[in-house]
């Protein structure tokens, strides 16, 4: 009976050693870590997904390209003098081909508000508010027929009513930080830009 009972206890310290040490695998520590798992940033990946999308709606319906080199060059071939015109204008210049960065704010990669931010301030000395939203509760309400040079531009690109600014330049072409290809310089007859334009404001008179 004795010898039984010590057969039953060495088999169970056997189990009992075979769990401890096979349980312990590498894709399930017997020991977790207590620190709580990364919470993903929910505005970040929904802007990727957004900027996705609409880069690709942006693409396929921009359908009035325009030269930006030959802007530049009529730019360029301006005379030479310092007045905000052509501050803004040198501004755009710089900045033509900066990437599309959300929050960005630099030549490294810049968005929209940002942008429209940085040309007022360069141009103007004006400091815009940072948010599209604000910047179109600013200044006075503009009808098409009567944009001028220098003046917001609003769209709606995201269902989300305004959610893109820029800058008028005359000509029907106005600077912004195009989510498809960066600071750019578009067309306000495009097709993308018509369906989406909802009103402009003037800072400057």
């Amino acid at each position: 009976m004795k010898k039984e009972i010590n057969s039953i206890l060495f088999f169970g310290l056997l189990i009992l050693f075979g769990v401890t040490i096979f349980g312990c695998t590498a894709s399930e520590p017997r020991f977790r870590s207590k620190e709580p798992p990364k919470k993903p940033d929910v505005e970040l990946t929904k802007e990727y997904r957004f900027s996705s999308e609409i880069a690709k709606e942006e693409a396929a319906e921009d359908d009035r390209k325009v030269d930006v080199n030959s802007v530049r060059d009529k730019i360029l071939h301006r005379p030479d003098n310092t007045n905000s015109r052509d501050k803004l204008l040198l501004e755009v210049l710089s900045l033509v081909g900066t990437p599309y960065s959300y929050g960005g704010k630099s030549e490294n990669g810049i968005d929209c508000s940002m942008f429209s931010c940085r040309i007022y301030e360069k141009s103007f000395d004006i400091k815009l508010p940072r948010s599209t939203e604000e910047q179109y509760q600013l200044g006075k309400n503009i009808s098409l027929s009567e944009l001028d040079f220098g003046d917001l531009v609003f769209f709606n690109t995201t269902g989300r009513s305004p959610s893109h600014v820029g800058v008028y330049l005359g000509d029907d072409l106005f600077a912004h930080a195009s989510r498809s290809f960066g600071v750019t310089i578009s067309s306000m007859q495009s097709t993308y830009y018509q369906k989406r334009y909802i009103g402009a404001r003037r800072i400057v008179e």
